[in-house]
């Protein structure tokens, strides 16, 4: 039981990291990363395609990308899908390969990012908050109905609050780093 409590927090935490990382890879710093492409959807003959299986993606140097289609038919669908998308990049399309360049961000933009970063983070401290509280209620339910001592529940809270505090460092040190890239020029 009290493993499974642990085990079970420690999976809910874990997963609000990796969503926080996911999250945090879609807001835009000044250089080119290829995650920023990863929510456009190419329509591949009638089905709804991530544009990594239609196309090599790649960052020839930190301000721009280069999309070499699969298949030079999709040149077309892929440019449409670029401009449909809400990347806020202008393809352009050379008849064989499709260029985006990044435009620098300025001073007003970079602090809005990393507002929005800031939010993110805490989004994700309270869902790391909202798992130990859960994870709290399971052994209050176990001291409850006998299943566990008090000397053990106390125990387990202790170190259901530790793994809180290990994760939130986590999630503040992942957000730093990420308005760092954002601010620095």
């Amino acid at each position: 039981m009290v493993t499974e409590v642990k085990k079970s927090a420690n999976e809910k935490m874990d997963k609000t990291l990796k969503s926080l990382a996911e999250e945090l890879k879609k807001v835009r710093t000044g250089r080119a990363q290829a995650s920023m492409l990863d929510g456009v959807k190419v329509n591949y003959y009638g089905s709804m395609s991530p544009l990594s299986q239609v196309a090599s993606v790649s960052t020839p140097d930190a301000k721009s990308f280069l999309i070499a289609p699969w298949e030079a038919a999709m040149l077309k669908e892929i440019e449409q899908a670029i401009i449909k998308s809400d990347v806020g990049l202008a393809p352009i399309n050379d008849g064989k390969v499709i260029r985006l360049k990044v435009p620098d961000l300025n001073e007003e933009r970079r602090k809005d990012l990393a507002k929005q970063v800031k939010k993110i983070a805490e989004e994700a401290r309270v869902a790391v908050r909202m798992s130990r509280q859960d994870a709290n209620e399971l052994v209050k339910k176990a001291l409850k109905d006998k299943k566990t001592s008090e000397d053990e529940a106390k125990k387990l809270e202790t170190e259901i609050q530790k793994m809180t505090d290990d994760f939130i460092k986590k999630i503040d040190q992942i957000a730093e780093e990420k308005e760092k890239s954002i601010l620095t020029l």
